[in-house]
């Protein structure tokens, strides 16, 4: 049976990870406050509903931040794999913190369609503009990460919906100037909720994916164990287990058969260079078995 562990690329990462979601929430935490009065005083929807999902994005980067620094406490002989997976439990809660938001703007938006309410349209327009500066800023800030964690794709998916409801929010305000339908501020604040929604989906259902270790996202099973049996000296792989603790990296469990008399340590070497090579696993565990039984896994142990 073999292991072989992840270099410290990861930690590098988590670094810098850390640091663009540090600058995203000082930007974004410095903007809410502005955003959440603004959105009351020009009595606003479409603007409290945009505040809702920066402040989204606030809880969600300070748990991604924190997330982030728990994942890279090392292994301890409680929790055998490290803290990981905490990134994946916070970006969860994130997804579900989006969807108590679009509820209550629905909730919000039938009463508003009700009683329609006087708009300040050109304040609502300033702050919005504001508003959008603040999350390309964001987006650009967290660009970079975006495909190397789940925290960082569920801070970008958060900033980007709110920036595309900045845009609706511009749209809005312009309109209600113009014409002087106040109903149209519930309606950008639904369509912003509304466009959020299948994008969080997406992200819960990976995460999912993970916390039910299965397959890594753009892996394939059957790939994976016809690369293992084009290894030359193995006849037979079964037992086959291949999942993410993270979403960033993949592990893989596996028996091998071997025919009688088979060197089974240069053989399994083989076969943890090609996944490597191939696929990017870099954690296996590997049992060497041979036709005629089990290898005396303390010889060929590495």
């Amino acid at each position: 049976m073999s292991h072989t562990h992840a270099s410290d690329s990861h930690d590098h990462t988590a670094g810098a990870n850390s640091r663009m979601i540090g600058w995203a929430l000082a930007l974004t935490s410095t903007f809410l406050l502005a955003e959440v009065v603004a959105g009351l005083y020009f009595n606003s929807l479409a603007l409290l509903s945009d505040a809702a999902h920066m402040m989204t994005d606030v809880i969600a980067l300070a748990i991604a931040l924190l997330a982030i620094r728990f994942g890279s406490r090392d292994a301890d002989s409680r929790r055998t794999f490290g803290y990981r997976r905490f990134e994946v439990l916070a970006a969860a809660f994130n997804a579900l913190l989006l969807f108590a938001v679009a509820i209550y703007v629905f909730v919000e938006a039938i009463e508003r369609f009700r009683n329609p309410e006087p708009i300040g349209s050109i304040g609502m327009l300033i702050v919005a503009i504001l508003g959008l500066l603040v999350n390309l800023a964001s987006m650009r800030i967290l660009s970079a990460g975006r495909k190397e964690s789940f925290n960082v794709k569920g801070a970008y998916l958060e900033v980007r919906a709110d920036m595309l409801g900045s845009v609706g929010v511009i749209a809005g305000a312009v309109a209600i100037y113009l014409t002087g339908w106040s109903w149209l501020d519930p309606i950008v604040a639904v369509l912003i909720a509304v466009w959020v929604l299948p994008r969080t989906w997406i992200l819960l259902r990976d995460m999912s994916n993970v916390l039910l270790e299965g397959v890594p996202k753009g892996m394939s099973l059957d790939d994976v164990r016809a690369a293992v049996l084009g290894v030359a000296g193995v006849v037979e792989v079964h037992g086959v287990h291949l999942w993410s603790m993270s979403g960033e990296d993949a592990s893989f469990s596996a028996h091998v058969v071997l025919p009688a008399g088979e060197a089974p340590l240069a053989v399994r070497r083989d076969i943890e260079q090609m996944l490597l090579d191939r696929f990017e696993i870099r954690h296996t565990t590997i049992q060497m078995d041979s036709v005629g039984g089990s290898y005396d896994d303390h010889v060929y142990h590495a």
